[in-house]
C-alpha cells in the first residue's frame, strides 16, 4: 500500500481555493500510484476557523467542499480534516474530525479527543472531544487514525486523563496516521519529532504524520511532515515552509528500506528567517494586498523588517519612509539610504521637524512652565505614525510594524506612534536575535549596512539618546526576559538564577505595566514558544508580577 502525505497551505474560509488545491494534490497522488492520500487537520476550511464556525453558511460550505472532493476519490482513498456539527444537544456544538473516504463515500469518521486549550490553542471553546475510537481497515491494513494533539499525551506531565492510542492499540493496528496543524516555533520541530518518535516506540508501530504549512495571520505552520518506522526512527522528512507531496510504500517501510534522505537540520535563526518570510507573504496574499510601507530609521530593527519585506514581496512592492527629526544623525539617514539602495526598494524622505513643532506650538499654553520630557519624544513618534498611516490610507499600503520583542516586553515604544501597523514582523524576535538575523541576511552579501549593525541602538528622539540610557544592555535584558516570558520564571526564581534583585523588580514592573500597550499592538508573527498576543494572556490590571 502506498500512502501520500499532502502538506498544503490553506486559506481559512477560502473554500474554492482549498477544494481546488485538495483535488489537485489528490489527482497528483493518484498519478504517482498512491492508494491513500492524507491531508492535514481541518484542511477543508483551514486551521483555525475560530468563531466563523458559528455561522451556518460556513458549515454548509464545509459540507459542500467535502462532497466535491469525495467525487474524486474513486480509485484512490483519502483522509481529510474538517469540522462537523454535534447533533447531540449536550456538549459543544462541533467536532474536529478526520473523514476516511473510499469509493466516493465516507467510510469512517474519527473525532479528535484531546483538545488543546493553552498557548495559541483554544479548541475546547468550539469542539466536543471524541470518546470512541476504532481502527480503519483499508487494503488489508488496520490504520490507527488520530488528529494532532491525540498523540501528545505521552510525556512525563500528561495534560489529559485519556489517550486514544491506548484504546486503538487493543485492535492490533498495523500503522498509525496522524493529521495535524502544528504551529511553528524555533524549538518546536525537535520536540515534535521526539513526541512522535516516542509514540512509535511505545506502540511498536510505524507512523505517517502530515502537517499543515503556511501562515494564518500570526500563526505560522512549518510543514515538515514525517514518516517513522516502528522503532521511532525517522525514515522520511518532508520540506519545511513549502507545499509538498510525498508518496511512501508501507511495505518498504516495514523492511526498513531507504526512504528519501532527511533534511539537514537548520539553525534557529535560519528557521526564524523562513517563518517570517512565509508570515509576511501569506498575510499579504491572503488579505489581498501587495504593497508594504514602513518607517526606516537607519536602525537595525527597521532595516531587518525592510529586508524581510523586500525578500517576501519583492523590493518593488516595499516603500520605505525616512522621517528624520531634528535629533536624527546624518549617518542614520545615510545608513537608511544605503539599505534601500542595496535592496532596490522605493524610498521617500519626509522630515517631521515642522510637524512636531506645530504640535508643540498648539500645546504651548497647556505645557507652559513645564520642562520637555517623554511627552515631546512621543509627539515626534506619533508624527511618524500619522505620516505612515496617511500613506497607508492614501495608497492602500499595509503598514509593517518594526518593534522587536525586547521593546514590546518592556513597553519601550509609543502607542499610536512607532507601535502603529497591521502586522508586527519582529515582535517575537528579541533584540539579540535581531542582530543574529542581520548577520544571516548578510550571509552572501552586505544587505544590512555594517554601520547599522555595529552602532549603539537609539530612538533619536532627544540629543545623544541611546537605548541603554533607559534599558539594561540587551544581552542581559533578553536573558532575563526569556527566562520570565518563555520559561515562566517568577521574581524569586529569577533572583535565584543570579539576576540582580533590583533589576528583576524594575524589569518585571515594566513588563507588567506595558500590558495595556501590547493589548493594542498589531498581531505579531509567532516564532517562539511563547509569543505576545493570543499565546500569552494576562490581565491588564493585574498586580501579581
Amino acid at each position: 500500500m502506498k500512502i501520500a502525505l499532502a502538506q498544503l497551505n490553506y486559506h481559512i474560509g477560502n473554500f474554492e481555493l482549498n477544494t481546488q488545491k485538495n483535488i489537485s494534490y489528490l489527482q497528483q497522488a493518484k498519478a504517482e500510484g498512491a492508494d491513500l492520500v492524507v491531508f492535514s487537520e481541518l484542511s477543508i476550511c483551514g486551521y483555525s476557523p475560530q468563531d466563523l464556525l458559528d455561522y451556518s453558511s460556513f458549515m454548509e460550505a464545509c459540507e459542500h467542499a467535502l462532497s466535491t472532493i469525495a467525487e474524486h476519490c474513486d480509485s484512490i482513498a483519502c483522509i481529510i480534516g474538517m469540522p462537523i456539527k454535534n447533533e447531540v444537544l449536550d456538549g459543544k456544538d462541533f467536532y474536529n474530525v478526520a473523514h476516511f473516504i473510499e469509493n466516493k463515500k465516507i467510510k469512517a469518521t474519527v473525532k479528535k479527543a484531546l483538545l488543546p486549550t493553552y498557548d495559541v490553542f483554544d479548541e475546547y471553546r468550539y469542539f466536543e472531544p471524541g470518546e470512541t475510537f476504532k481502527c480503519i481497515e483499508f487494503k488489508g491494513k488496520k490504520i490507527a487514525l488520530t488528529i494532532c494533539e491525540d498523540l501528545w499525551n505521552i510525556n512525563d506531565n500528561p495534560m489529559y486523563v485519556s489517550c486514544p492510542m491506548d484504546t486503538l492499540i487493543k485492535e492490533s493496528p498495523d500503522l498509525m496516521i496522524n493529521i495535524a496543524a502544528s504551529p511553528f516555533s524555533y524549538c518546536h520541530d525537535e520536540e515534535r519529532k521526539s513526541i512522535l518518535s516516542d509514540n512509535c516506540k511505545k506502540y511498536n508501530l510505524p507512523l505517517f504524520y502530515v502537517n499543515a504549512v503556511g501562515a494564518q495571520t500570526e500563526i505560522v505552520f512549518d510543514g515538515g511532515s514525517l514518516v517513522f518506522n516502528n522503532d521511532g526512527a525517522i525514515m522520511a522528512e518532508m520540506p519545511y515552509f513549502k507545499e509538498a507531496l510525498g508518496v511512501f510504500d508501507v511495505e518498504e517501510l516495514e523492511i526498513s528500506a531507504t526512504f528519501p534522505p532527511q533534511i539537514i537540520a537548520e539553525s534557529d535563526i535560519s528557521q526564524i528567517h523562513k517563518a517570517l518570510i512565509v508570515g509576511i507573504q501569506d498575510y499579504f496574499s491572503k488579505s489581498g494586498f501587495k504593497k508594504a510601507v514602513l518607517g526606516l530609521s537607519g536602525g537595525i530593527d527597521s532595516a531587518i523588517v525592510c529586508a524581510l519585506a523586500a525578500e517576501a514581496l519583492g523590493p518593488e512592492h516595499v516603500h520605505a519612509i525616512l522621517m528624520p527629526s531634528k535629533y536624527s544623525s546624518d549617518h542614520s539617514i545615510k545608513d537608511a539610504i544605503d539599505l534601500v539602495q542595496n535592496l532596490g526598494c522605493l524610498h521617500q524622505i519626509i522630515p517631521i521637524e515642522k510637524a512636531s513643532e506645530a504640535f508643540e506650538i498648539s500645546l504651548a499654553d497647556s505645557f507652559r512652565g513645564l520642562a520637555p520630557n517623554l511627552t515631546e519624544e512621543n509627539i515626534q513618534a506619533r508624527c511618524r505614525g500619522i505620516i505612515l498611516m496617511a500613506l497607508s490610507n492614501k495608497f492602500g499600503y499595509i503598514l509593517l510594524n518594526t518593534s522587536n520583542k525586547s521593546e514590546v516586553s518592556v513597553g519601550y515604544g509609543t502607542l499610536y506612534g512607532d507601535m502603529c501597523g497591521a502586522m508586527g514582523v519582529i515582535g517575537d524576535v528579541y533584540k539579540t536575535q535581531v542582530f543574529e538575523l542581520a548577520k544571516y541576511i548578510n550571509r552572501d552579501r552586505e544587505i544590512i549596512p555594517i554601520n547599522t549593525i555595529v552602532k549603539p541602538p537609539s530612538a533619536e528622539l532627544r540629543p545623544d539618546q541611546k537605548d541603554s540610557d533607559s534599558l539594561p544592555e540587551y544581552d542581559l535584558l533578553d536573558k532575563l526576559l526569556m527566562a520570565h516570558i518563555e520559561h515562566k520564571k517568577d521574581r524569586k526564581q529569577l533572583i535565584e538564577m543570579g539576576f540582580d534583585k533590583d533589576l528583576v523588580a524594575r524589569i518585571l514592573k515594566l513588563v507588567n505595566i506595558a500590558e495595556f500597550k501590547r493589548f493594542q499592538a498589531p498581531p505579531i508573527l509567532r516564532v517562539s514558544p511563547k509569543a505576545y498576543g493570543m499565546g500569552r494572556r494576562v490581565p491588564i490590571v493585574s498586580k501579581y508580577i
